[in-house]
Order: structure tokens, then C-alpha cells, then sequence
């Protein structure tokens, strides 16, 4: 039950500070964050390149207060894009977005994440990759969907995410699963009340593998987030089923985590994707990482303890 406790202190300012403030943070950090700058994290997506991996790149950052910001968030995926072009890893490198960085909970903010993030999803099909729209907590959702519908009318590779532990999410995956489609289900890193939420572990499984079912048997393309093992392995179950071929579906796994299975998944002929974060504002993004698994916690709990 440490979850919930992890994601309420991720929003804390005085948890903030204390953390940034631990011996042993930069170890732990360093295990999920590529790096801080574009140059650091550009050999990441080269050697994964090398690996046969692909990668889809995250520029931390959530809290956003001013539009001054929201542009700052634009213009960082901007420039990586430039990056990406210069080396010719566009094809293998997407980008995934939060609105929250692009303004989303700004006045005006539904109009000013768009106008944001529309620029960076044109610059990525200019290059050949694509973008996808993260989801965060549920109160963001509609106004992430309606993006999305909005910049799939010029850009139908846009992808989303949906999260397993919402009640709402088989209805949209039914919606989603359309030709031409590209979504990401996950089980869902933020505290969530219970008339919203499963919050049994066994319960947001369950939804998982219905809603994995439901986009393997739809049109679209299904991204698989998850380093549990049977879910990968009901998953490639369900590809089979539905008379999916491997490339017709992927696997998608955070940079730091079950690095061997990337290898071998890659290996059998899926399509591995590695979701790699970078930025300096990686608190929120790193707090969810231990509140997802216990065993994250328990390491970075060993390594402030042996570093102090």
C-alpha cells in the first residue's frame, strides 16, 4: 500500500526537497533518467538504434505555471527533433508528450497545450516519426482525447495512451481501436480515487488483459507498456489470436528497466520500443517509477542508506 503514499508525497514540495537533497538520489535517478541534455540522451537513441531497439523520448517536466513555460516545454522537443534529423533517427525514435507540460492546466489551457504541441507533432512527420499524447491523471483525459482526435484530422499517426486502472478506459479503447490508430495501454501511475479507479492489484490486471484483448482484435495498432511477464506473455497470446504478425504490434518498456527482455523480445522479432525520459525536472517522473513496484523503492531506499 505504499503506493498511494509515493504518488501523494510526488506532488509535495517539501518531499521534493528532500529527495533532491538524498546521498544516494543521483544513483537511483540515473537508473531511469537517460540524462539531463539532448547530447546526453542522443547516444542513447544510437546505441539502441544498434541494438535494434526503438526508442520513444520523454522531456520530463509537469508543472507547469505559465505559458512562458508551456513554450520553453515546446521549443525543448523541438530542438530534439532537430537533433534527431541531423543524426537520421527520425524513423527510429517517436516522442511522447504531456499536455500538462504544453499548458494544459493553464487558463485557456485546453486551446494552449494544442497550439503547443501541434508544431511538435508537425516537426516529427517531417522527419518520419510521430508523437504520442501521454495520459495523466483522470481529470485531463477528455481534453487529451479531444487533442487528439483534433491532431489526427492532419496527422493520423498521432498515438495516446490508456490507462487499465480506469474504469472508463474499455469503453475508449473500443473507441480508439480503429484503423489507422496507434495506442499505448499502461496500468496507470497516478493516484486515483476509488470512483474512478480499481485499486486492486488484481483488478487493474484483469482490465488489462480485457483491454489488451480489445485493441489486439481492433484495427489499430497496439503498443504493450508492461514489464510484467505473464502480461507480455498474454499479450503475444492475444497477438496470436487475433492473427496479428509480430510487427503489427509492440512492446514498449521504461529506459533502466528489465534491460535483458528488450534484448530478447527484439530478438523473437517484436518491435521493442524503449520509453526513455530525460530533463532536469524529473522528480514527478521518478516518484511514479517507485510507486509502480516495490523493488524500485526498496533500492533506492538501500541506496540513500549505504550512501549516508
Amino acid at each position: 500500500m505504499l503506493g498511494p503514499v509515493i504518488l501523494a508525497a510526488s506532488r509535495s514540495d517539501k518531499m521534493r526537497r528532500f529527495v533532491s537533497a538524498a546521498p544516494g538520489t543521483k544513483q537511483v535517478v540515473d537508473r531511469f533518467i537517460a540524462g539531463e541534455t539532448v547530447d546526453q540522451v542522443v547516444p542513447i537513441v544510437v546505441d539502441a538504434a544498434d541494438k535494434g531497439l526503438e526508442v520513444t523520448l520523454d522531456v520530463v517536466g509537469e508543472d507547469i505555471t505559465t505559458p512562458g513555460q508551456a513554450e520553453a516545454a515546446r521549443d525543448a522537443y523541438l530542438e530534439l527533433i532537430e537533433r534527431l534529423k541531423a543524426l537520421d533517427l527520425g524513423p527510429r525514435a517517436e516522442m511522447s508528450v504531456k499536455l500538462s507540460m504544453f499548458g494544459q492546466a493553464l487558463e485557456n489551457g485546453h486551446e494552449l497545450a494544442l497550439a503547443n504541441v501541434r508544431p511538435v507533432v508537425e516537426a516529427a512527420a517531417a522527419i518520419g516519426t510521430t508523437v504520442t499524447l501521454d495520459a495523466e491523471d483522470h481529470t485531463t483525459l477528455d481534453s487529451m482525447f479531444a487533442i487528439h482526435e483534433e491532431l489526427r484530422k492532419d496527422f493520423p499517426q498521432t498515438g495516446c495512451v490508456i490507462q487499465s486502472y480506469l474504469f472508463r478506459t474499455e469503453d475508449d479503447a473500443r473507441r480508439l481501436a480503429a484503423a489507422g490508430s496507434r495506442v499505448r495501454i499502461v496500468k496507470g501511475a497516478y493516484k486515483e480515487p476509488a470512483s474512478v479507479a480499481y485499486q486492486d492489484k488484481a483488478e487493474i490486471d484483469k482490465a488489462y488483459v480485457r483491454i489488451t484483448r480489445i485493441l489486439m482484435e481492433g484495427e489499430g495498432y497496439p503498443m504493450i507498456g508492461s514489464h510484467d511477464p505473464r502480461l507480455i506473455a498474454i499479450a503475444q497470446e492475444l497477438g496470436r489470436q487475433a492473427g496479428r504478425k509480430l510487427d503489427e504490434y509492440e512492446f514498449q518498456m521504461l529506459y533502466g528497466i528489465r534491460s535483458d527482455e528488450h534484448i530478447r523480445l527484439a530478438a523473437e522479432g517484436h518491435r521493442m520500443r524503449v520509453y526513455t525520459a530525460y530533463g532536469t525536472d524529473w522528480y514527478g517522473y521518478f516518484m511514479r517509477r517507485l510507486a509502480e513496484k516495490p523493488a524500485n523503492l526498496l533500492f533506492f531506499a538501500r541506496s540513500v542508506l549505504t550512501k549516508g
